[in-house]
Formats: C-alpha cells, sequence, structure tokens
C-alpha cells in the first residue's frame, strides 16, 4: 500500500508539531542562530547567571525536542524520502553543536562549593531544577580533574568502538548462509531465524538454529575479544570515576540502588521451580523425548489468534484498560480521534512500532497494524508509553518530564498485563484462553527469567575482569552453560550451540541494561495486580507514579505507585504470578 492511499484518519496528524515542512525550516534556522551557551562558562557560582543558563537552556532543548520529534516521524513515514533524511543530518548536526555548546556544565557545576549548591536546594527560582542539582551533589565524589576529564574524551572514540564492531560483525560479516524454510532455500538472517523459531516446523527450526550459531561459533575468538575488550573499557572507566566496580558505575549513572539488582537475581533464582516445570510441560505437550532451544518459541497453542480490524481491536483496547478510569479510557480515545497513531503499513515506512513525545505537544505513535493477537496487545502496549509521557509532560516542568529509561517499561507492560486480564475474562474459547495463559508465560519467561540470566552473566564477566582474570572463549561459555542449566532446568538439551549465546546479544555492549528489562515487568505486574485488587486507590497512586517525570529516583518514582524494588516481595509477586498463570495452564491443558 502506498501512503497516499491510506485514509486520513489513520494518519499521525504531524500539523500539530508543524502547519508545514516551511514552518520546520523556518523554526530549525531561528533556533540554530540562538545557540550561544558558551557565553556562561566559568559564571555558574553567580545564581542569577546559572538560573538565566538553565531558562535559555530548557528553551533551546524544548523547541529542539520539537524539531527532532517532527524530522523523526517525517522520516519515517517513508525512509526513502531524500528531504527528510537531510531533516534527520540537520538535527543530529544541532545536537552535537549544542552539546559542545555546553558541555562546561556538567564539571563546572560538579566543581562548585557544596554549600553553595545546597543554597539553590533551598532557593524556590531552582525547584525545576532539584533533583539535577541533588544527582549533582550525590556525584561529586565521583569529580575528576578537567585534565582527567580531556584524557577520557580523548579516549572516548576507541573505547566505544566494540559495540560498533559487534554492530558491525552482526549485520555484515556474520557468515549465516542459505537455509531450506517453508519448502524453499533463502537466506538466512536475523528476521528468518526470528520467524522460523516461532513458525517453521521442527526440521526447518532444527536447521536454522544450527547454521545461525554456526555462523557465530566461526567468529568466536574475535567476538570473544571484542567483548572483553568492551568489559575492559568498562573496568577503566569505573575506576577513573572511582567507583567500586563497573555494576555500581552502570547503577549510579540511572541513580539506582545495588540492592534492586541484588534482590532481581536472589528472588528468581530462588524461584525457579515454576519454570523448570514449565519447561518439562513443553516438553510433554510438544510430544519430544528430546528438547531443544530451537523448540523453546514454537506456541504451545495453535488457531487461536485473535483478528480483530484496527478500529475494532482499539476499542477492544480502551474497553480492556477500564480499570484505570474513565479519564485515562477517554485519553486513549482522544489519541484514537485527534489522530496522534499512524496505522497502517505502507510501502518504505519504518517497520516496527514505537511512542514519540514532545514537551508542549501530545505524543504520537506509530503502528504497522496487522490483524493479529500480538498487535493488539502493540496498541496497548504502545499507547501506555504515550499516556506516561502526556501524563509526565502535563505535570512537570520541563527539566523534569522525561523519565528515566529504568522506569519507560512499566507503563506499556502494566497496559500488556490488564489487557490480557480482561481478554482472558472475556474469552468463551477454552482455545483462547489457552494461548492467552501461553503468551502471558512465554512473556514471563523471556523478559523476567532470560534477561534476568542475562543480567548475571554480565555481573560474572565483569567480577571476573576486576579480579584480574582472563575472559576466554572458555571460560564464557561455560560460564554462560551453567546459568543456563540453572535457569532453565534438566528437560532440555544445553547443547554447545546455546552456551555460545551470549556472543549474539547486543545488549552486552552496554553493560547493566538487560536487568531493567525485568525489573520493569516485575513493577508493572505489581502495579496491575494491586489496581485489580484495590480499584481506586491503587489507580490514583499509579498515576502520581505516571506524572512524576524524573522528579526522584526511579526506585522512589516505583513506591508512588505501591512497589518498592529495594525489597524481595515485589519480585516474589511477580514470581508468583507466574506460578499461579502455569497451574491454570496446567490445569486446561489437563496435565
Amino acid at each position: 500500500m502506498q501512503r497516499d492511499q491510506v485514509k486520513e484518519n489513520r494518519k499521525w496528524k504531524t500539523e500539530d508539531i508543524y502547519s508545514s515542512d516551511e514552518e520546520w525550516e523556518k523554526s530549525f534556522e531561528q533556533l540554530s542562530a540562538q545557540l550561544n551557551f558558551s557565553q556562561y562558562a566559568g559564571k555558574l557560582s553567580d545564581k542569577k547567571t546559572l538560573l538565566k543558563f538553565l531558562k535559555e537552556s530548557d528553551k533551546f532543548s524544548e523547541q529542539f525536542m520539537k524539531l527532532g520529534t517532527y524530522a523523526h516521524m517525517k522520516h519515517d513515514e517513508d525512509t526513502r524520502v531524500s528531504k527528510y533524511t537531510a531533516y534527520y543530518s540537520k538535527i543530529y548536526s544541532l545536537d552535537s553543536a549544542y552539546n559542545t555548546e555546553v558541555a562546561f556544565f556538567e564539571p563546572e557545576m560538579a566543581g562548585l562549593d557544596e554549600e553553595y549548591l545546597n543554597s539553590l536546594l533551598n532557593d524556590s527560582d531552582f525547584s525545576d531544577y532539584d533533583y539535577m542539582i541533588k544527582s549533582i551533589i550525590k556525584g561529586k565524589p565521583h569529580v575528576i580533574s578537567e585534565e582527567q576529564e580531556k584524557i577520557v574524551a580523548l579516549a572516548g572514540e576507541s573505547l566505544n568502538t566494540f559495540s560498533e564492531i559487534f554492530s558491525m560483525i552482526d549485520s555484515a560479516d556474520l557468515p549465516l548462509g542459505e537455509v531450506t524454510y517453508n519448502g524453499k532455500k533463502e537466506k538466512l538472517t536475523h528476521g528468518l531465524y526470528s520467524i522460523a523459531l516461532h513458525t517453521g516446523t521442527r526440521e526447518d527450526r532444527k536447521e536454522v538454529y544450527e547454521k545461525y550459531y554456526a555462523a557465530y561459533q566461526s567468529l568466536l575468538n574475535t567476538i570473544t575479544a571484542n567483548y572483553y575488550g568492551s568489559i575492559k573499557s568498562d573496568v577503566f572507566l569505573s575506576k577513573v570515576y572511582k567507583f567500586d566496580s563497573c555494576l555500581e558505575h552502570a547503577l549510579f549513572a540511572e541513580d539506582v540502588d545495588k540492592k534492586v539488582y541484588d534482590n532481581l537475581i536472589h528472588s528468581v533464582k530462588s524461584n525457579l521451580s515454576s519454570m523448570h516445570r514449565y519447561i518439562a510441560d513443553r516438553k510433554k505437550i510438544l510430544g519430544y523425548d528430546k528438547l531443544y532451544f530451537y523448540d523453546v518459541y514454537t506456541p504451545l497453542v495453535s488457531d487461536a489468534d485473535v483478528k480483530m480490524d484496527y478500529d475494532e481491536a482499539y476499542d477492544y483496547v480502551i474497553k480492556g484498560l477500564a480499570p484505570l478510569g474513565k479519564e485515562y479510557q477517554a485519553l486513549l480515545k482522544k489519541g484514537h480521534d485527534e489522530r496522534w497513531i499512524d496505522v497502517e503499513e505502507t510501502e518504505g515506512k519504518k517497520s516496527g512500532a514505537y511512542s514519540i513525545g514532545s514537551y508542549g505537544v501530545h505524543p504520537y505513535v506509530l503502528l504497522n497494524y496487522q490483524q493479529t493477537t500480538n498487535d493488539i496487545f502493540t496498541i496497548a502496549h504502545e499507547m501506555g508509553h504515550s499516556l506516561h509521557t502526556y501524563f509526565s509532560c502535563n505535570n512537570q516542568p520541563y527539566a523534569k518530564s522525561s523519565y528515566k529509561i529504568f522506569v519507560a517499561e512499566v507503563a506499556s507492560t502494566v497496559n500488556e498485563v490488564l489487557l490480557l486480564k480482561y481478554m482472558l475474562a472475556d474469552a468463551k474459547d477454552e482455545q483462547l484462553k489457552k494461548y492467552l495463559l501461553n503468551y502471558y508465560l512465554d512473556t514471563i519467561r523471556a523478559t523476567l527469567h532470560r534477561q534476568t540470566m542475562f543480567a548475571e552473566f554480565e555481573y560474572k564477566a565483569h567480577t571476573m575482569a576486576e579480579k584480574g582474570q582472563p575472559l576466554t572463549t572458555e571460560n564464557l561459555c561455560e560460564m554462560y552453560a551453567e546459568l543456563g542449566k540453572e535457569y532453565y532446568g534438566n528437560d532440555i538439551e544445553h547443547d554447545y550451540n546455546i552456551s555460545c549465546e551470549w556472543m549474539r546479544v547486543p545488549h552486552f555492549y552496554r553493560a547493566f541494561y538487560v536487568y531493567k528489562y525485568a525489573t520493569g515487568i516485575t513493577a508493572a505486574i505489581n502495579i496491575a495486580k494491586r489496581i485489580l485488587t484495590e480499584g481506586q486507590p491503587a489507580v490514583d497512586d499509579y498515576f502520581k507514579f505516571l506524572s512524576a517525570g524524573s522528579s526522584d529516583d526511579p526506585v522512589s518514582l516505583l513506591k508512588l505507585a505501591g512497589v518498592d524494588l529495594s525489597c524481595e516481595e515485589p519480585f516474589a509477586v511477580a514470581m508468583a504470578e507466574f506460578d499461579e498463570t502455569l497451574n491454570e495452564f496446567e490445569k486446561l491443558m489437563g496435565i
């Protein structure tokens, strides 16, 4: 389908940001001319000058955000249009110029007297910036000299190459070859690997799995050396900035206590019996003598996909999210009726789905809607992101409006959990109930259990490097294999291929990131459960969280919604949810 064939009410309304490309271009030129922040360097010890800088910087950033959002959206409508590719390039150039202009700010603020910084916290003029100032004070023990910063900056390009190298290996140099899929010879790609493991015959899955991992194993030493280099760069930076470990350095950037990481791993590992049971059930249901990892993704329940036209699906999502109240439902309807959403798959359009927001303008969602159950959940998921952005931007000043990545997946997953519970209650067909329970089990397994295993692997690998122990192909694969046996149990074959799975995880080059998926679904399960059992008080608390932006550290913000990740209880609740879902699934399946 071409974009000009799509009905107007199924295209997002970019005119709400800028009325035309000409207005965007005029605004871009005007903003570029305002780029003069270096004049404030060395003058931040004067309150009036500091406040003026902060206000001017916010004003610039807010306008830049609008420009960037528009350029991003227009580019993604049709990635083949060179005009919008050029807009994209202009945005990157302006962003780089702005960052250069304000590079003095954080080092200069960190070097200011703590008494002066504390006085800002007691000054109402700086109330929009209190969390930022607290973070600067907290970071003072990790401040290094200007000369050291220059050295780190010079080393930065080299230290950041490991992710780029892996990306090149993964995208361009991996010798994937061909496979037989659906009776035809096809070039093996990352996309085909995922599709085949979910939908292919067992013979297809086996061939795809073995050839996929053979490609990685052919570059085993190269990838090992690259990953070891990445970890050594993490160790170097953690020592330079005076942290006790790489984990502490990574968590400090998100303002998250190490207890959260420890609680996650301890709680999941203490409750793995249900995961082992689910793997055993999978083996039994599929009827295999031996279960392999290429059997983990194939659905256990077939012919139960829910097919709805987009408008019908959207109405269904609104009904499913009724526990969040009429205000939330009205905003969902507003998003639909006022064209926040780009619905149809068209030629040249960016694939997948996402939510994007800009302060002072409502959020937007890109979809490529198909009539599948997964796409109904995608509507709920992306609108969860959008309404989190909506509430944060409408209740916080610009400086506190953007929430941290640590909580970014919470609202989207709350919506998915609530919708799933509604669909289960609404389902008349037993086959559909089985399908939905299987869907939920696999979601928790992939997002909570698997990402926690990844998180433990990262922690172990970094700890070895911190102790001066070399990382080799042998000890990394052995360590990953041991974790696999611990997390998945004995009812699945732990072949050498799966011991090399760590080699293909791009997130490992952004150390200690994956655990956020696991804490996100944990928080979401707890919030959804509380909303369904306690009603309005829980909804009110949840809205406080949605409206909080980055006004405090993310763990404290989740406490507003009744979830305290600094203790083990929320993790136990999430693991119990998996266990209860499995019990219900086994009962319906007659196991």
